[in-house]
């Protein structure tokens, strides 16, 4: 109901116009039996040809009427669904845009795709039905009723009495259904995220030949979803039939009655017309009301998980109280004072007390197995998760007390699994910012992506595919470094953002970030030893923890871990341990 509230409250003035037509028309419709009565019972009998033209233009005038302002009332609603679903759909994306990484991995990806496609054609149909029908078949039953009773009290009642086993139905129906279509939707995130899957893993999935396999995976889930739709519907599609059966007893009851009314000059002809008239019409209009009540029990699920997203609030928030003063000289420019983290739902750390210090344009190296926290660091430094325990400081600053924004302006990073977007290469670099065309040019020929770049057809116009699938894979972290380089960031976080590149190209980037980024404080992850080696500091990592922190010669010397990795790496070459 919020949902409704919060998106068609700014347009009230198109929705009053909408009810008042529709009303309009409805009343249209409604007076049709009621002058057919009149005409039957007292323009007849006089046998006037005048009255009788007379009161059937009327009812030719009242038939335009209701054609008429039922065609712009539905209009009307399908511009006012159109335009309120639109509204829904964009701040859903823009809520999903600014959504956390954990509230992301919490509801999921596939759900929240699934949300922002069928959840929200789903809240559009509802509303469409809703506006037209929701309106409509109210007015005609509690219209019809009203007439019915002006017409043959008595007759009235009989038929009144059916109702309330009618309204018990659609209750009961309503109920059960509501849970089973979010059953249902949550299904639909299933089958997305094996879709997704698959698409994304095509190349793996061929490369075992796996077809068979993924094509069982897929029919599981797909009879899972044809089974929770078809209880769903199943369910509800219980409800017209029964509907039907209780008007019908009704109208033979009426008919009935009807029959020994006449007979006993209680009623008239006309009236009777008049009366199984507005019988059809109460009955048509039960019968959408059931139908808006299924769409109803759909929409109102879809509405329920659209909402959850929408309300989630901010979890990473500056925190504007006061923080006591870091433990650092004013000039140090990050600072990591004995932190820890675990990630959601998890119960194992993926780092503890990890303390280090870096003054502006020092070069840190982080370097460890797989899974020993390095990624860990620097989402932690972009605050895409906030630490479990110690401080984080930027600038003496904790950076719990900056805004997102804030903090992100003056960093740059290329992750671990970062992405090309269906652009050109020039708009996959500049990524909606404003720099000139020789900051442009300075940060390709830094990331050493000018050489291929200038190879290409249409060169910084050439279109990748999603996901940059057209470049090689060097190629790619190229661009991402372009991406990254470009404005000369204050804080530049590089993770395993060369292991596609050549020893050689790897040593010219090295070189270009020695030479042209000297003021700039940089974090270096990688798992080659010849990316970091060079680095003011190196981190060794083991299991999440601090394994071993110096200089390149230093744990050379005195740590183990980082002379298997660099015995593994070189053959041992150059290597001297002293006890």
């Amino acid at each position: 109901m919020n949902l409704v509230k919060k998106y068609l409250f700014p347009y009230q003035l198109r929705l009053i116009a909408e009810i008042v037509i529709k009303f309009l028309g409805t009343i249209m419709e409604l007076l049709l039996p009621w002058i057919l009565a009149y005409i039957l019972d007292h323009v007849i009998p006089r046998e006037s040809l005048p009255q009788i033209f007379l009161w059937g233009g009327v009812m030719l005038v009242c038939s335009a009427l209701g054609l008429w302002g039922n065609i712009i009332a539905n209009r009307l609603a399908s511009r006012l669904a159109k335009d309120a679903t639109q509204n829904i759909r964009d701040d859903l994306f823009q809520k999903v845009t600014y959504l956390d990484t954990a509230q992301i991995e919490t509801v999921g990806i596939p759900s929240l795709v699934a949300r922002t496609t069928t959840d929200t054609y789903n809240i559009h149909f509802t509303l469409g039905v809703m506006l037209r029908m929701g309106i409509r078949a109210p007015i005609l039953l509690l219209g019809g009723i009203l007439i019915t009773l002006t017409l043959d009290p008595i007759l009235t009642l009989v038929m009144v009495a059916t109702l309330p086993f009618t309204f018990v139905v659609v209750r009961y129906i309503s109920n059960r259904g509501v849970p089973l279509f979010t059953k249902l939707q949550t299904t639909i995130d299933q089958l997305v995220l094996t879709v997704r899957e698959n698409v994304t893993g095509a190349r793996v999935i061929k490369a075992f030949s796996k077809e068979h396999y993924e094509e069982e995976r897929f029919s599981k889930i797909n009879r899972s979803l044809v089974a929770a739709e078809t209880k769903a519907n199943v369910t509800m599609a219980a409800s017209p039939p029964l509907i039907d059966l209780f008007l019908n007893l009704g109208l033979t009851l009426v008919v009935l009655v009807s029959a020994f009314r006449v007979n006993d000059n209680l009623t008239q002809p006309g009236v009777i017309v008049a009366f199984l008239s507005y019988f059809t019409i109460i009955l048509n209009a039960m019968l959408s009301i059931t139908r808006i009540f299924v769409l109803f029990s759909r929409g109102l699920a879809s509405a329920g998980r659209i909402s959850d997203v929408l309300e989630q609030k901010p979890s990473l928030k500056p925190e504007l109280e006061e923080q006591p003063a870091p433990p650092t000289e004013k000039e140090q420019h990050l600072v990591f004072d004995d932190v820890s983290f675990s990630y959601p739902h998890s119960t194992a750390p993926a780092i503890q007390h990890i303390s280090f210090t870096l003054a502006k344009g020092e070069t840190l190296g982080i370097i460890g197995a797989t899974g020993s926290g390095k990624s860990t660091i620097a989402r932690l430094i972009l605050r895409l998760y906030d630490r479990t325990s110690g401080k984080i400081f930027l600038n003496g600053q904790d950076i719990k007390r900056f805004s997102l924004s804030e903090l992100h302006k003056g960093m740059s990073a290329v992750l671990q699994k970062d992405l090309l977007f269906a652009d050109t290469i020039r708009e996959n670099i500049l990524f909606g910012r404003s720099f000139s065309e020789i900051e442009l040019q300075q940060a390709i020929e830094d990331a050493q992506a000018k050489e291929f770049i200038d190879t290409l057809p249409d060169g910084l116009d050439y279109p990748l595919e999603a996901k940059g699938s057209n470049l090689s894979g060097g190629q790619k972290q190229r661009i991402l470094l372009a991406r990254a380089l470009i404005g000369n960031p204050q804080l530049l976080l590089l993770d395993d953002s060369s292991s596609a590149l050549d020893y050689k190209t790897d040593a010219r980037l090295r070189r270009a970030l020695t030479t042209h980024f000297n003021q700039t404080t940089k974090i270096l992850i990688a798992q080659r030893i010849s990316s970091v080696q060079h680095a003011d500091k190196i981190l060794v990592l083991e299991n999440g923890q601090m394994n071993g922190y110096g200089t390149h010669a230093e744990l050379l010397t005195t740590n183990k871990t980082y002379q298997a990795i660099y015995q593994g790496q070189t053959g041992g070459d150059q290597l001297e341990i002293k006890n």
